[in-house]
């Protein structure tokens, strides 16, 4: 055969395997590169952030179920007031009405005790806003999701007001109701005072146990505050989630500050460990200090650095975005204007590359045509087999099918990339004697070339992780081609995989905690770029193309792979059991209609496990008769009924003006309750206004065809409500509340040890449900 490689080295077998000890040597460079710091213990310098310190605020705050509204949230607030004191600073309570500010409505609104302090700078040039959520979902001891971030901003104030005071204002906001409708940053917002004043926002969260702390997402026009990031100790960040995020439906309270041009800001949470997020185990015992330590250092620093800068030119969005990812230690960035020269410049490298190796006789523009539409097999295939593999998983353990990630998913993530690597190499070796190396290597470049002309049309901020492994790519076979020696052929070769690796592995590895096993096809994908961007250094790995096949040892890389990709998983099953710290989750609540008088037990569950299956048997659609629950079919059952009074309504006032109606009502629990919520009939468009507890409603749902309120963390006393009607007709309105805990439900048996709760905002919901006329 004509084709030969862009390097032929002696001792093949021997040039290879230094070849890929040198890139897995790189590799975990790149993943070691963007992993926590070790924690700092108590005893650390008083100028210091220490996750020893900051573990007693978590601990403080994850002893007890904490949600909006309910007793322990009053105690866990009483002590970030009691602590911010101690500091010598002077905490107040904002006492307000909330409404959610999310990219998609729900109606939510609540009542909001947002904690707000002020160190006031020496010669304050604007403000800086560190925030957290102190709240947690009904089931959950909200350790990580927020007390990481509560704890952080305590600590970060110890350490402030212990040294040397900065030059701008400090303010610590510490917000309630962010589990349920983002409603205390709203309030904040748009109802106090420092909320009004133009600031740079720093939120801290998290959605997991463990991880590094991720700066994930950023204002419109970041360039100048990622300049400020990349002084922090950890950076850890790409501008690809920034792109990402900004097209999911996902919030926190970042997201009303967002919506306002007087703030601009950094959001950060860590994110692995995603199994405890909003669940019981969201203990104190299942963070990783480590994980804290890594908020808090770069907190620490943010805020020093923001301290003292002029904040006049960052208040304000700068002229563009930055491009930013960790590259060996370092936060690489340049200005997004350079996305698209570089995405051009990488085009032409693979040209000029295909160019010279085809004067040479390597390969031809038909071929690399080839390799690239070659390319995209493995690509597409993998990213199949990857999401195939979860299915099996699920059919195995169905209880997988509720998590975005298993408990303990170490082993099934080496299996995923074995399996990559696998198929792969396997397609690799099926190719090259057919097409040649060459035009499988240049193909495999163009293809990265093409994606980061996609990506800089689509999402900007990830065209470097095509972009630029093709240019240095290019540019290393260029230089392969000029150079005399095997052994420098190689060494160059090898130099420009080495970039692909120290770009593309962290991105892997930070893929799987953000996105899960259950979306495995997007970090197996990345693993194929890497394959491909560095196949010139991995030929040795095989015969060389002119010699007589051996299908033993042509085939043996990819089977080896594909060993090791069963091991793993094979491992990963039998270290991940259910147990009573790792139980399998599960969804169940109970609905009653007070119309009916009829009881159900429903879940959320897809395909329900074993101990839900008890109580639900078929499927139906329950949104119409209780509108706080999702559309769709559900698993229900029949339940005995309860002895539980529904929500009341009475009528305050009731004016007729012309052809508008006034109605104000004050709708009440008589139960202790979470929530309360009302809403019109589906497709009725009378209400023209509505007002709860002085504040205005959205006064239709679009996604749901309905007018509808659900106000969270409600008064012992009810909520004061006025609806301004089109029509003098009667209104009819549905009334639900609901409380949290099945315990003392007739026909409800506690769950074995083995058997946990889905961190869902509706697990473990008693809702009660009635209809009214106004």
């Amino acid at each position: 055969m004509s084709d030969r490689s862009f390097a032929a080295p002696p001792r093949r077998p021997l040039v290879a395997a230094a070849a890929a000890i040198v890139l897995a040597l790189l590799a975990a460079l790149g993943i070691a590169d963007v992993q926590p710091p070790a924690p700092r213990p108590a005893s650390a310098p008083a100028g210091e952030f220490s996750a020893g310190r900051a573990f007693t605020h978590v601990e403080r705050i994850g002893q007890e179920v904490h949600v909006t509204g309910s007793p322990a949230a009053d105690r866990v607030r009483e002590y970030i007031v009691e602590t911010l004191a101690g500091f010598g600073l002077r905490p107040e309570v904002q006492d307000s009405v909330g409404v959610n500010a999310g990219k998609f409505g729900d109606g939510g609104m609540a009542r909001v005790r947002n904690v707000v302090a002020v160190l006031p700078g020496t010669a304050s040039t604007g403000q800086v806003v560190l925030m957290a959520h102190y709240d947690s979902v009904q089931v959950s001891y909200g350790a990580n999701d927020d007390g990481a971030g509560s704890g952080t901003l305590l600590e970060v104030a110890r350490a402030l007001t212990t040294g040397e005071r900065p030059r701008n204002d400090i303010v610590f906001l510490f917000t309630d109701a962010e589990e349920a409708c983002l409603c205390g940053a709203e309030a904040f917002v748009t109802r106090h005072p420092l909320g009004r004043r133009q600031s740079v926002v720093l939120n801290f969260e998290a959605r997991g146990s463990r991880g590094p702390a991720v700066m994930f997402q950023t204002s419109e026009g970041n360039a100048d505050l990622i300049d400020v990031y990349a002084r922090t100790p950890h950076p850890v960040g790409t501008s690809l989630a920034v792109e990402v995020y900004r097209l999911l439906s996902n919030d926190t309270d970042f997201t009303p500050f967002l919506g306002q041009s007087r703030f601009t800001g950094l959001n950060t949470a860590y994110i692995d460990g995603s199994s405890v997020y909003h669940s019981p185990f969201d203990r104190p015992d299942t963070m990783d200090r480590a994980s804290l330590q890594h908020h808090g250092d770069n907190a620490l620093v943010l805020t020093r650095e923001l301290g003292q800068a002029d904040l006049a030119p960052l208040v304000r969005p700068a002229s563009g975005d930055a491009v930013y990812f960790p590259f060996a230690g370092f936060l690489v960035r340049y200005p997004s204007a350079l996305t698209w020269p570089i995405a051009v410049i990488a085009v032409l490298a693979v040209a000029a590359l295909v160019f010279l190796a085809r004067r040479r006789g390597l390969t031809s523009v038909p071929r690399t045509l080839a390799g690239l539409g070659l390319a995209l097999v493995p690509v597409v295939v993998v990213a199949v087999a990857a999401q195939l593999l979860w299915t099996l998983l699920v059919a195995i353990r169905p209880g997988y099918g509720e998590l975005l990630d298993p408990a303990r998913p170490t082993w099934f993530r080496f299996g995923v990339v074995a399996l990559a690597a696998s198929m792969l190499l396997g397609w690799y070796a099926l190719s090259r004697r057919r097409l040649g190396p060459v035009p499988l290597a240049t193909g495999g470049l163009a293809l990265l070339a093409v994606l980061g002309v996609v990506f800089a049309a689509a999402v900007p901020g990830g065209s470097y992780l095509a972009a630029i492994p093709a240019l240095t790519g290019a540019l290393a076979g260029i230089a392969a081609l000029h150079a005399r020696q095997q052994l420098l052929k190689i060494t160059v070769l090898v130099a420009g995989a080495g970039v692909a690796a120290l770009i593309l592995a962290p991105t892997v590895a930070l893929f799987f905690p953000a996105l899960g096993l259950a979306t495995g096809a997007a970090a197996a994908m990345f693993a194929v770029l890497l394959g491909l961007a560095v196949l010139p250094a991995f030929e040795p790995l095989f015969r060389p193309a002119g010699e007589p096949r051996h299908r033993l040892l042509g085939s043996a890389p990819a089977v080896a792979a594909l060993v090791v990709a069963v091991l793993c998983t094979t491992v990963g099953l039998l270290v991940d059991r259910w147990d009573s710290r790792h139980p399998e989750p599960t969804h169940l609540m109970y609905a009653l209609d007070r119309d009916t008088n009829v009881a159900r037990w429903v879940s959320l569950e897809q395909s329900p496990g074993e101990w839900t299956s008890r109580y639900v048997r078929n499927r139906q659609e329950q949104s119409r008769q209780f509108p706080v629950l999702p559309e769709g079919m559900l698993s229900v059952g029949p339940a005995n009924v309860a002895d539980l009074p529904a929500p009341t309504v009475v009528v305050l006032s009731d004016d007729t003006s012309g052809n508008r109606r006034t109605v104000r009502f004050r709708l009440e629990s008589k139960r202790q309750v979470r929530f309360v919520s009302f809403y019109g009939e589906v497709g009725d468009h009378r209400v023209v206004r509505a007002i709860v507890e002085g504040r205005d409603a959205v006064t239709y749902l679009d996604e749901r065809d309905r007018f509808g309120v659900i106000f969270h963390g409600p008064p012992s006393g009810g909520i004061e409500v006025t609806l301004l009607l089109d029509g003098p007709g009667r209104f009819k309105l549905r009334l639900v509340d609901g409380s949290d805990g099945l315990s003392g439900l007739p026909g409800f048996t506690p769950r074995p040890p083995t058997v946990g709760v889905f961190g869902s905002h509706s697990s473990e919901l008693l809702a009660v449900a009635i209809t009214t006329m106004l």
